[in-house]
């Protein structure tokens, strides 16, 4: 498992995801007088391995952390935070308040996967990050506000907005206006928990504008990577696309993908069929 620290710009510094675990990108917004964690990690390892390389590079602590959402791997880390507090949205409180009922033992999470509660990959995910003792301490944020928050990092500002979406309706982003940076969380993915993966076309288009609406020019995906503009664009082109397209011919899918084969070309690529799969589910 290794995770490489990089950075972006002056002033971010972030840790590789790792696939294996569902370790996503922890991420420190340095300002003059303070400094933000963007997620608090899988787990009390995670995060603490990060807060290693930010003391081996001369980092000062950080003193909030923002959770993009609620999903295990972007709040178990949170319970090793005990001197940071941490803000998310009320809706992220409220989702991790239920979870604090849950148990995380191998029966408890097969359970939850045949309950479908649980999906298989997650808790495949949890087992091998917990692969010894799972003493697992769910943490509510400190923090909360409803749909957005300003930051001041001291000469560094940032914006926490809420900006939902179909893989997680609490979902936030944190753009870095000195770095023109937008932390995504793991918003472009689809719903996941769902019967079979999907987006929702009305609460796709909502989550695009909100995010279109910040002038970034990277863009930093949490189990990926950093991406230039135009490779966020191309990507939300194409979901704004398909999702109007689903809207106006009221779910027609062979409609939908003759007016994609006409926008894009034929055949239509491996990540096209994807979001045309994604919108029908949707639309069922």
């Amino acid at each position: 498992m290794v995770q490489e620290i990089k950075h972006i710009g002056k002033r971010i510094v972030y840790l590789t995801p790792v696939e294996e675990t569902d370790r996503p990108i922890l991420a420190a917004v340095q300002g003059k007088s303070r400094t933000l964690l963007i997620d608090a990690g899988n787990s009390e390892d995670h995060v603490r391995l990060f807060l290693d390389h930010l003391t081996r590079l001369g980092i000062p602590a950080p003193t909030l952390a923002a959770i993009t959402h609620h999903h295990w791997d972007h709040i178990f880390g949170m319970a090793a935070l005990t001197r940071t507090p941490t803000i998310a949205t009320a809706q992220t409180a409220r989702e991790i308040e239920r979870m604090k009922q849950y148990m995380w033992d191998d029966a408890s999470l097969d359970k939850r996967v045949e309950e479908g509660t649980e999906i298989s990959f997650c808790a495949d995910a949890i087992k091998k990050e917990f692969p010894h003792e799972r003493s697992i301490r769910v943490v509510t944020p400190t923090i909360t506000f409803e749909q957005q928050s300003e930051i001041d990092l001291g000469d560094v500002h940032v914006t926490l907005q809420h900006v939902g979406g179909d893989h997680s309706p609490d979902g936030l982003t944190a753009y870095v206006h000195e770095e023109k940076t937008l932390f995504l969380g793991d918003a472009l993915a689809p719903d996941m928990y769902a019967p079979s993966w999907r987006f929702t076309p009305e609460k796709t288009i909502s989550m695009l504008d909100k995010m279109e609406a910040f002038d970034a020019e990277t863009y930093v995906i949490s189990h990926w990577k950093p991406v230039t503009k135009e490779v966020f664009q191309e990507e939300a082109d194409l979901l704004r696309f398909t999702a109007e397209q689903m809207i106006e011919h009221h779910g027609d899918e062979a409609e939908v993908r003759r007016r994609m084969e006409n926008e894009f070309g034929t055949p239509l690529s491996e990540e096209e069929e994807l979001a045309l799969e994604y919108f029908h589910n949707g639309r069922k």
